[in-house]
């Protein structure tokens, strides 16, 4: 069983790559694509291919298997399903940063620079206000996080109400996730590998993790050493995430729901499974988002909720 899904789940991913590629404003065949990737084809062809839309779908990839992995972090260190990758308040930080950088009018690059500030401020609350003395645990991380998100969101209603009219659509398509203003795709890869040979070498101690602090104490394992490099680990895949495309709901959510109902429990292959399952389900939202209504761009963020909704639905019915 879990063969025949990794190969479904990864002939699945490389199809969306590929699709990604050929569909869009301009239709190509798959010829022409394949000419554009060796550096053949019309001039054209190649900018469109090599220029616009490789990048934006190896982001959208990279993306997906970051929130993923993150999501599946969460939910077993703090014990709860509904855990996903902006629970802890690390998006509101960054939204607020980002905002504050485009109520000041900034370029794009000022923009990443604000929002990667207002994660690590976030990151670094909960951090100071959930992680001290004995009574650290993950249930107050998860009300921290929730209390932080409120208070964020209030300021992010106050930038928008406040916000000149000319700024008012760029701050909404920031929180709705955008990938459109994705230049280079290699920032995000990098923190893909890096959090995914991590979180991999991670495996067994996470299914050890499991089963509660106790026992896992009683086997040997040292719990809050663990609990506080998952929490590093989630947060540096949800601030990279959020840096390259702004907040992008339901995927970490969804995908090891998902996964989890194939019967792919233990942890190594459930974030292996996920992250390949997280990339490509982005990628077609993104399909979605920049075909729908071309040549008008949709943000990619609205588009993870309204395919994964119905989906998270149709999961928990069956479950």
């Amino acid at each position: 069983m879990r063969p025949l899904v990794a190969a479904s789940l990864l002939l699945f991913t490389l199809a969306s790559l590929w699709i990604a590629l050929s569909i869009g404003s301009v239709t190509l065949s798959n010829s022409e694509v394949w000419q554009a990737l060796i550096g053949q084809g019309s001039d054209v062809h190649r900018q469109i291919v090599n220029e616009l839309r490789a990048p934006r779908v190896l982001a959208a990839f990279a993306c997906g298997g970051l929130l993923a992995l993150a999501g599946t972090l969460l939910q077993v260190l703090l014990r709860n399903p509904l855990a996903d990758p902006y629970i802890l308040g690390i998006s509101g930080g960054a939204a607020v940063g980002a905002l504050l950088a485009l109520s000041l009018g900034m370029a794009a690059l000022g923009v990443n620079i604000g929002a990667l500030l207002g994660a690590i401020a976030a990151i670094v609350l909960v951090f100071a206000l959930s992680w001290h003395g004995q009574d650290s645990r993950p249930d107050r991380m998860l009300l921290t996080g929730v209390v932080l998100s409120a208070g964020f969101a209030a300021i992010i209603s106050l930038f928008l109400v406040l916000a000149p009219a000319a700024q008012l659509h760029g701050m909404l398509f920031w929180l709705m996730g955008d990938l459109s203003r994705v230049v280079s795709a290699a920032p995000v890869l990098l923190a893909l590998i890096v959090v995914a040979v991590v979180a991999l070498l991670l495996g067994h101690a996470l299914d050890i993790l499991a089963l509660g602090e106790t026992k896992a104490a009683t086997l040997g394992l040292r719990p809050r050493p663990l609990q506080v490099g998952i929490f590093l680990l989630a947060a540096l895949a949800t601030t990279a995430v959020v840096v390259a495309a702004g907040p992008i709901g339901f995927v970490g959510l969804l995908v090891p729901h998902a996964i989890r109902l194939l019967g792919i429990t233990r942890h190594r292959p459930l974030m292996a499974l996920s992250l390949i399952a997280g990339g490509g389900f982005l990628v077609w939202a993104d399909i979605f988002a920049r075909s729908l209504a071309a040549p008008l761009q949709l943000p990619v963020g609205a588009m993870t909720a309204v395919l994964g909704v119905p989906l998270l639905l149709i999961l928990l019915l069956r479950r």
